[in-house]
């Protein structure tokens, strides 16, 4: 399948899904259309406030099977399997709503190159600035900060911060 028709398939469903999920009282976090080995998967990661249950992931997942069913032309003509799940508890941060969720939360930053001598980071995202976020972290024993270039994140994603278990 070619990058055009993967994009088209991810636009459609993304059409067909904000509806159901907005009945739902939750937002589309992830898309994505991926061949593992012989299959073809169509992965819809959902969350609201407060967390998604079980049962609104098989809600979602009937609704939006059904959307998909009696679309003309069919969106996705192969056969696959519709995953409908929350995105987890440490799931990615990818776009700018997903930082802005974030602060105040407990985050796990990758960098491309060192920051005050470290590339990895986890800590209280305190402050969110369209080029730079700042973490609050603990070095030993010591509540520290660290203002990161947002150019040099490698990867961000929530983070458990066993600490406070």
């Amino acid at each position: 399948m070619e990058v055009t028709q993967l994009s088209s398939v991810v636009e459609t469903v993304t059409e067909l899904a904000e509806p159901i999920l907005a009945n739902h009282s939750c937002y589309l976090y992830d898309l994505e259309f991926v061949k593992e080995g012989k299959n073809w998967y169509l992965r819809v990661y959902v969350d609201k406030d407060g967390g998604v249950t079980l049962e609104d992931c098989a809600d979602i997942s009937d609704e939006l099977s059904e959307a998909l069913d009696n679309t003309e032309p069919d969106p996705i003509p192969q056969a696959y399997f519709l995953e409908v799940s929350s995105p987890g508890a440490e799931r990615p941060l990818k776009k700018e709503a997903d930082y802005e969720r974030a602060v105040n939360d407990y985050i796990h930053v990758s960098l491309y190159r060192q920051v005050e001598g470290k590339k990895v980071y986890e800590g209280t995202l305190v402050d969110l600035k369209p080029d730079e976020l700042t973490l609050e972290y603990m070095d030993k024993t010591r509540q520290r900060q660290v203002k990161i270039d947002r150019k040099v994140i490698a990867q961000a994603r929530l983070a458990i911060d066993f600490s406070k278990i």
